[in-house]
């Protein structure tokens, strides 16, 4: 009887041990890398490595994707409040996840809408950078224990910086500072406020909308951004967030 316990005993132990070792060491990994790129610049994004793969497969021999990583000293305070107000307005003030609009999506699904998501910039830049698109749970784990590590780890500062710079904002196009390279011709820090609320109506689904052709929608989209932009404030709604957020946008 005694033998048979100590064989439980050690059996169980070595369960623990692998638990440990299965669970803990990613958890330290992901907790070092997102902790490392609060300083170090990250070069691509998953999304955008999977965007280069897909191409690869279909038989594009050498794909290419437009992306250049711009300072947030660099990027005007009217295209870090064009991306706030159109995806995420309480940016400044959750935590990573914003409670007020999860519950305001599950009230208008119960009424009988779509249910619609209710994804942070935080939340969004976790997928981008690290994770892959789609819904399936696996996913959504993750991705909300990046959202927090990022959250504890970066300032808000950080993580607008790095969705503006790895963003999605037209074909094969990532980040503020080749979209304003390809679509208006000039450097980001030479947007006006229009172009930038343009920029940021294409955000819900850059394979539909263009900034290059806005259609109707993203035309309806930008006006309402701009409107957006005004009813916050201003460039002052990112006061202390945005190292340009002074005045009007």
């Amino acid at each position: 009887m005694a033998t048979r316990k100590r064989g439980r005993g050690r059996r169980l132990k070595t369960i623990a041990k692998a638990l440990a070792w299965t669970l803990g060491v990613p958890t330290l990994l992901s907790v070092l890398v997102v902790g490392l790129l609060r300083w170090l610049d990250p070069p691509t994004s998953a999304f955008m490595l999977q965007h280069w793969a897909a191409a690869r497969l279909a038989g594009e021999p050498r794909p290419h994707l437009y992306h250049e990583w711009v300072d947030a000293g660099a990027v005007p305070s009217a295209v870090a409040l064009a991306a706030v107000a159109a995806e995420d307005q309480r940016f400044p003030e959750h935590g990573g996840f914003d409670l007020v609009q999860i519950k305001q999506a599950w009230a208008d699904f119960r009424a009988g809408e779509r249910l619609r998501g209710a994804s942070t910039i935080s939340q969004q830049t976790a997928k981008n950078l690290f994770l892959w698109p789609g819904r399936d749970p696996v996913r959504k784990l993750l991705e909300a224990w990046l959202t927090l590590v990022m959250e504890t780890l970066w300032p808000k500062q950080r993580i607008l910086e790095v969705y503006l710079n790895i963003a999605r904002l037209g074909p094969s196009t990532y980040g503020v500072g080749a979209a304003s390279w390809r679509f208006f011709d000039r450097p980001v820090a030479a947007l006006t406020a229009a172009e930038a609320a343009r920029l940021a109506a294409v955000l819900p689904n850059p394979e539909v909308y263009r900034v290059e052709a806005p259609s109707a929608t993203v035309q309806r989209r930008t006006r309402w951004i701009r409107h957006q932009m005004q009813q916050l404030g201003g460039a002052g709604y990112l006061q202390g967030i945005w190292p340009r957020a002074r005045g009007a946008p």
